[in-house]
């Protein structure tokens, strides 16, 4: 799912996705949903905010709001994904996933390969949205927690039962594995360092 255009903004509250390639299971296979909570609390130390996440098989959504840092979204964004992907290829190694390496490795094309790059562990971007509007910000929050009830994925009963989500907060007001934001308190925050989307 490559990316259209660049996020043109230094800051603001943004859904993003990012799919592993060729939509294989690597988080789920290495067991990896920590690697993006690392990632979070990571963010989080930048003083950005995290309002909501689905980690699924394969993919990662998430809504998160990026405050004034001076560096590029995108390149914090593909920071995450090298971060987590370097660790997924360490824990496939030690599971000794030889097939599926070499695959990862065939994989890389010709320009990235020059430049050093050994795999390939993500699609070649990332999708991203920008939230504006409470509406907006409802209907992505809806649509990511219910992808792991999704007939193609069935991984849980209700969106509130997936461990690797924001939904459980959202529905019952109980944190999950992983603690958020509610969008809602994005107003109370000193935005002093976060553009206004409203």
């Amino acid at each position: 799912m490559p990316v259209k255009r660049k996020i043109p903004y230094s800051n603001g509250h943004f859904f993003i996705t990012f799919t592993c390639y060729n939509w294989l299971p690597l988080i789920e296979l290495t067991n990896s949903y920590d690697l993006v909570y690392k990632w979070f609390d990571y963010l989080k130390q930048q003083g950005h905010v995290i309002t909501g996440y689905v980690i699924m098989p394969n993919h990662v959504h998430a809504t998160i709001a990026f405050s004034e840092s001076g560096k590029d979204i995108n390149k914090i964004i593909g920071n995450g994904k090298r971060f987590i992907g370097y660790e997924i290829i360490n824990r496939l190694k030690i599971k000794n996933e030889l097939v599926l390496l070499e695959q990862l490795s065939k994989s890389v094309n010709n320009s990235d390969r020059k430049r050093g790059k050994l795999y390939e562990l993500w699609e070649d971007s990332f999708d991203w949205k920008e939230c504006i509007g409470n509406a907006f910000i409802e209907q992505k929050l809806n649509y990511m927690h219910q992808n792991p009830c999704a007939g193609k994925y069935n991984l849980a009963a209700t969106s509130e039962d997936y461990l690797h989500s924001s939904a459980k907060y959202y529905g019952t007001g109980e944190q999950g594995i992983y603690p958020v934001t509610n969008y809602m308190q994005l107003e109370d925050i000193d935005l002093t360092k976060v553009r206004k989307n409203v």
